[in-house]
């Protein structure tokens, strides 16, 4: 029986910001229970659903100190199972009450450092030890370090290897060396620009990047684009040194969530033989709901996003006018910089029967849309892989995106002359070309409904479930674990 620990920030069902929780969530139930016994730490944060908290079983508790500023603190080791998974919550009131996950970041980088040296602690008092520890962003940055070093002299930690998988190379856990050498304990020889120094800093996430035996990232694109200097975040010299042991490999998405015949979610249910009748019935349902003018022969845009200068917001902006013509619905479902909220609230208030701003992240509604809706917008500066249009793809919905990253891996442009491709696409961070290429998609589905429909069609065939990114998964773990 090999053995996989993954250790993240957040995972779904319990606590979610972002896609790394669809990630964490999904990705262990999918490795076969006879060969492979995959657990998953994950911090007991207070705002985790009470549903759950209550169902946590305590396994034990002890002291433990990091560096001179974390002396002496609680450990708490909670489990629970689900789906056959096994998951350990670490428990600190200081540290994980909490109405959301993150917040004030130096703060964050303070708690994330206590949980990678708590994670690697817990180990000989739950007896598990891993073959491999699969490391989720930066917050878990940590841990390669602390094995590969403080930890190494112990004989229980000997072979386990270590992965890091860069969700986001944005965010990085970047702070003062003193304050970082307060809160690890490491030593100065760490602190050095071939080790965790950057750029007279301390970066959590770049010691995993140094110190862990393999590192993957979400698509080949994104995984190429981050060795050059456009994408790379200051790092791009470190992950082009290490390309050899790095990949991209494209998320998933849980496929019995995301099901437009059996969502319970959604107002009616449909599949590839039926949506062609039912799939409007969804589209003037939500009309109603958000007081937008009903026609089902409107062109309804849905944009789900955190609303911030990565997703291309900035280009919408420049063009919402010409966008939403009379012919246009746009539905935006998500929170973020007040400048981007209040410019959705604006064009909202300017055209309300044909824009609807939903300032808020609400799952149930985020369903209804990805149900109603007959395009995706999605014009990301970057996008590592985006789970949008993997989801837009299973409900019908034509994605429109920026040829970066994950979009560009997964979304094949339509050929109207070889009737070919799933989705549309623009190359240039241009709003101009994005506008250009959402008209020629309403010229598609206004003109040519046969074949934006024959293109619905091969969108609602691919499979983008968790089942071929596992295999990947499972060949890399082999690999690393000499199998």
């Amino acid at each position: 029986m090999k053995k996989i620990l993954f250790v993240a920030s957040e995972c779904v069902p319990f606590i979610k910001t972002g896609g790394l929780a669809d990630v964490c969530g999904a990705l262990p139930k999918e490795f076969s229970k006879d060969e492979w016994d995959v657990r998953v730490v994950l911090p007991n944060y207070s705002c985790i659903p009470e549903y759950y908290r209550s169902q946590f079983e305590y396994v034990t508790h002890f002291y433990m100190s990091a560096g001179s500023y974390i002396q002496n603190k609680y450990v708490g080791v909670l489990k629970y199972e689900l789906d056959g998974i096994t998951y350990y919550f670490i428990d600190n009131e200081e540290y994980f009450n909490c109405f959301q996950p993150y917040g004030n970041i130096r703060y964050d980088i303070e708690k994330f450092c206590f949980f990678d040296k708590a994670v690697l602690s817990i180990l000989p008092a739950i007896n598990f030890k891993p073959d491999l520890i699969h490391c989720h962003d930066w917050e878990t940055g940590f841990i390669p370090v602390y094995l590969k070093n403080e930890f190494s002299a112990d004989g229980f930690y000997w072979g386990i290897r270590t992965i890091m998988t860069i969700h986001n190379l944005k965010f990085q856990g970047v702070w003062d060396i003193e304050t970082m050498r307060g809160l690890t304990g490491f030593s100065s020889d760490l602190f050095v620009p071939d080790k965790l120094e950057y750029q007279k800093d301390a970066n959590m996430l770049k010691g995993g990047l140094v110190y862990a035996d393999y590192i993957t990232t979400v698509s080949d694109s994104y995984a190429n684009e981050i060795q050059t200097g456009e994408y790379g975040e200051g790092l791009d010299g470190l992950l082009a040194a290490r390309h050899f042991d790095m990949q991209g490999i494209v998320n998933g998405i849980d496929y019995q969530i995301y099901d437009p015949a059996t969502d319970h979610k959604i107002y009616t249910n449909y599949d590839k033989g039926s949506f062609r009748q039912k799939k409007s019935q969804n589209k003037v349902r939500l009309q109603q709901e958000l007081g937008l003018a009903v026609d089902k022969k409107k062109y309804m845009i849905g944009l789900i996003s955190r609303l911030t200068d990565q997703k291309g917001l900035d280009l919408i902006s420049y063009m919402m006018d010409y966008i939403a013509d009379d012919y246009t619905q746009f539905v935006i479902i998500g929170t973020g910089d007040m400048r981007y909220e209040n410019m959705f609230r604006h064009y909202a208030w300017k055209y309300p029967d044909r824009i609807s701003a939903n300032i808020c992240y609400s799952d149930e509604l985020a369903h209804k849309l990805y149900a109603a809706a007959d395009a995706f917008l999605m014009p990301s500066r970057f996008e590592p892989c985006g789970l949008t249009q993997l989801i837009s793809f299973r409900y019908g919905t034509v994605p429109i995106v920026r040829e970066t990253g994950g979009l560009r891996d997964t979304v094949t442009p339509f050929n109207e002359y070889e009737n070919s491709g799933e989705g549309f696409s623009f190359s240039n961070y241009n709003a101009d070309e994005m506008l250009r290429i959402i008209n020629y998609s309403k010229h598609i589905f206004f003109d040519r409904k046969r074949q934006w429909n024959q293109m619905v069609d091969r969108g609602m065939e691919k499979d983008y479930s968790w089942r071929s990114s596992k295999e990947k998964y499972q060949n890399l773990y082999n690999y690393l674990l000499g199998c």
